[in-house]
């Protein structure tokens, strides 16, 4: 007995900062978060209390309904985009050519560098004699100042600092494919795209989820471009989500509805996490039948 109440304690002691990190991190947040739901506060005066009523007024704020559909829009174009230009440079860098350990290197350091800083680089880019956007409401010139085109740049952005991390990750999905297999198809006459799409894309497929699902929670919390590029403008063409929610908190000081938004980005974000992981059960159960 006394052996194992002492395996039960270093257990418990091996999960004691993990489940600490958990409470502090996760939970009180989570706590705050839908304690703040039901409060008008502006950080200047105490909370009040207002009710479940706010909740219903912010779901139906026609600038939050705005800024999901944009949200949307950008995980739209960013998505399926990242995951193509990712495959393409994953592809490239397992055929073993000269110079691929450089391009790894190159392809990391957008993903590893500030979205910020990369942000106000790529603002004096689109708009060089204006610079970063002065305003909310996004006083550039050029790209940046047209609502048919900034979202599309803020996609552009955003594809560029990701695409070389998930370029790595696909990379490495392919290295993991038995090389016998490849060969096999090789010897009985198969050409590289009948390989690709018959033997490696089926293979690849939790990568390719991995890499899908992470793409999607980085365009969901998508900010740093935004505030660097447009500020949310013009005219809410890039007013993101979790751009809405910075404003609304910090902007103009009302917490309790911040609070009711980030809530509804974190049900967003379970959301997808709970797809992924019904996929790969359902992929892990279809491949042991």
């Amino acid at each position: 007995m006394a052996a194992r109440a002492r395996e039960a304690l270093t257990g418990y002691a091996l999960l004691a900062p993990g489940l600490i990190g958990v409470l502090l991190f996760v939970i009180v947040p989570a706590g705050a978060l839908v304690w703040l739901s039901t409060r008008r506060w502006s950080l200047l005066s105490a909370p009040e209390f207002v009710g479940p009523s706010q909740v219903g007024r912010v779901l139906a704020d026609p600038e939050f309904l705005g800024s999901l559909r944009v949200t949307l829009l950008l995980a739209l174009l960013v998505v399926p985009a990242q995951i193509a230009l990712g495959l393409l440079l994953a592809v490239l860098l397992t055929k073993g050519l000269r110079g691929t350990g450089l391009l790894r290197a190159l392809l990391i350091i957008p993903w590893a560098s500030s979205p910020l800083a990369l942000g106000v680089v790529w603002s004096w880019i689109f708009a060089p004699d204006g610079g970063p956007p002065a305003g909310p409401a996004g006083a550039s010139t050029g790209v940046l100042a047209s609502p048919t085109w900034a979202l599309p740049a803020v996609a552009l952005v955003v594809i560029w600092t990701g695409a070389g991390h998930t370029s790595l990750l696909l990379a490495a999905g392919l290295a993991s494919i038995p090389r016998e297999l490849v060969e096999a198809a090789r010897l009985d006459g198969a050409t590289a795209r009948q390989i690709f799409w018959s033997i490696e894309a089926p293979l690849l497929r939790p990568t390719l989820l991995l890499v899908a699902t992470a793409a999607l929670i980085a365009v969901l919390n998508t900010f740093d471009q935004v505030y660097a590029l447009t500020r949310g403008g013009p005219d809410r063409a890039t007013g993101v989500l979790a751009y809405t929610i910075y404003e609304r908190a910090f902007v103009n000081w009302n917490m309790g509805e911040a609070a009711v938004m980030a809530l509804v980005m974190t049900v967003m974000l379970l959301l997808v996490t709970g797809a992924q992981r019904l996929c790969l059960r359902g992929m892990s159960a279809h491949e042991s039948d």
